[in-house]
C-alpha cells in the first residue's frame, strides 16, 4: 500500500513518479500528462492561437523532441476539444549530413503517425547552399547567423505554398528564457520586445508564429515524450556547439540549479519588461495580449523557436548595416519599416535586398553565382 508521503499531489491514490520542475509538485505518471496537456491546452484558449474553425496551421518539424511533443500533443488535444483545426508537418532540409537527413526519416514516420501531411523544403533548392558547403567556407563560428536567416525565409517560403499564414514552432520555456538572455547581453532591444511574445509577425513576415509550448519546461517536454513512447531524434546539430547560444544554455541551467523556477521568472521578466518599460509600438511588435493574475497563478502551478538570434557582428557589411538601421528606426519612433519585395528573389523584404539574398551574394564572392529559388519544396502525403 502506497504511504501518504510517497502518493500523488494530485489524485491522492497512485505513487508519485515526477517531482514537476515548477513547482517541486511530486505526482503520478498518469497525473503528470494530464496536467501537461491541460496546460498546453490552457495556453492556446487564453491567447486564442486558433481563432478561427477550419484553418490549416503548420507545425515546424524537425524531428526533434520539442516538435514531435508539440505535433502529439496538438493531435490529441484537436480531438478532444475540438478546435477545428488542420495541422500539416513542414521541415527545413538545412543540408547537415549525418544530422538532418537522419531526422527527417523521424519526421516522416510522425507524419504517418499523426496521420499529417508533410511537406519539406531544401537549402540547396532554395539558396544553392547547405549548410555543410556554407560552414566549409565560412566556419563554424558565424554559421548560425546563415541558418537562421535562411530557415525563416524557408519556413515562410513552405508555408506560402501550402497555402498556409499560420505556424506553430516547438519553442519551449527553457528556450525563450535562452533567447532573453541572450538578448539582454547583447543590448538587442528590439529583438527583445519580440522573443518573449507568445505570437510574432513583423513587417518583413507577416506569417503568424505561435509557440503553444511556451511555459512547459524542457524537463517536461522530455518526461512527456518518454511516458508517451514518442518516436523521436535526439542528437543535437553538429555545428551548434559553438553558437551563443550555447553560454546562455549553460547560465540558464546554473541558475536552475540554484532556484528551479529561474526558467519561468525570466520568461516573465521579458514579458514585463516589454509591457511596462519598452513600448511595442516602437519596436514595431504586435500588440502584447493581456495575461490575467489567474493564467499566471495557473502557470505557476498553483491551479495545476528559431530561430537562433542574428548576431549582427557575425554579418555581412551590408547585412549589418540594414540590420542596424532597422534597430535604430523601431527604438526611436521616427520611421517605420514598410514591405516590399526582394529585387533579386522577389519575396518578401523591407529593404531592396532581402537578407537572404546578401547571404547568399556574399557566399557567391568566389563562386559560381548561384539565385535565391522560389521553389524546391517535395510534398509528402
Amino acid at each position: 500500500m502506497t504511504s501518504n508521503m510517497h502518493r500523488c499531489a494530485i489524485c491522492q491514490t497512485n505513487r508519485a513518479q515526477v517531482i514537476r520542475p515548477k513547482n517541486g509538485q511530486k505526482i503520478c505518471k498518469s497525473c503528470f500528462l494530464e496536467v501537461f496537456e491541460l496546460e498546453v491546452h490552457t495556453t492556446i484558449i487564453e491567447n486564442n492561437i486558433f481563432p478561427k474553425r477550419g484553418e490549416r496551421v503548420a507545425i515546424g518539424a524537425s524531428g526533434g523532441k520539442d516538435s514531435t511533443v508539440l505535433a502529439a500533443t496538438l493531435k490529441a488535444l484537436n480531438e478532444r476539444y475540438d478546435y477545428g483545426v488542420e495541422f500539416v508537418l513542414l521541415s527545413i532540409d538545412e543540408g547537415i549530413h549525418g544530422y538532418r537527413d537522419d531526422s527527417l526519416e523521424t519526421v516522416k514516420r510522425n507524419a504517418v503517425q499523426y496521420e499529417m501531411e508533410l511537406c519539406i523544403v531544401g537549402y540547396d533548392a532554395l539558396y544553392g547552399w547547405t549548410m555543410d558547403k556554407v560552414v566549409e567556407k565560412v566556419g563554424r563560428k558565424g554559421n548560425c547567423t546563415y541558418c537562421g536567416v535562411f530557415r525563416r525565409q524557408a519556413l515562410d517560403r513552405g508555408a506560402k505554398r501550402l497555402n498556409i499564414s499560420h505556424i506553430l514552432t516547438g519553442h519551449n520555456a527553457d528556450d525563450i528564457a535562452e533567447t532573453v538572455l541572450m538578448n539582454f547581453l547583447r543590448g538587442d532591444l528590439p529583438r527583445l520586445g519580440r522573443c518573449a511574445e507568445i505570437m510574432t509577425a513583423s513587417a518583413t513576415s507577416p506569417m503568424r508564429r505561435s509557440k503553444p509550448l511556451k511555459y512547459a519546461y524542457e524537463k517536461e517536454i522530455v518526461l512527456y515524450a518518454h511516458y508517451r513512447e514518442l518516436d523521436y531524434f535526439s542528437t543535437e546539430c553538429v555545428y551548434s556547439p559553438e553558437a551563443f547560444r550555447g553560454n546562455a544554455r549553460s547560465l540558464l541551467k546554473e541558475l536552475e540549479k540554484i532556484r528551479p523556477s529561474s526558467v519561468l521568472d525570466i520568461v516573465r521578466s521579458g514579458e514585463q519588461l516589454v509591457h511596462d518599460i519598452i513600448s511595442p509600438s516602437k519596436l514595431g511588435c504586435e500588440e502584447r495580449n493581456d495575461r490575467s493574475e489567474e493564467r499566471r497563478g495557473f502557470m505557476n502551478g498553483s491551479q495545476i523557436q528559431g530561430t537562433e538570434p542574428t548576431n549582427l557582428k557575425s554579418l555581412p557589411d551590408a547585412v549589418h548595416k540594414t540590420a542596424h538601421e532597422a534597430a535604430h528606426q523601431a527604438t526611436d519612433g521616427s520611421r517605420t519599416q514598410t514591405i516590399g519585395v526582394c529585387g533579386k528573389c522577389g519575396y518578401m523584404s523591407s529593404q531592396p535586398t532581402c537578407k537572404a539574398c546578401m547571404l547568399v551574394d556574399s557566399l557567391n564572392k568566389t563562386e559560381p553565382p548561384v539565385e535565391v529559388s522560389l521553389t524546391g519544396d517535395q510534398t509528402f502525403h
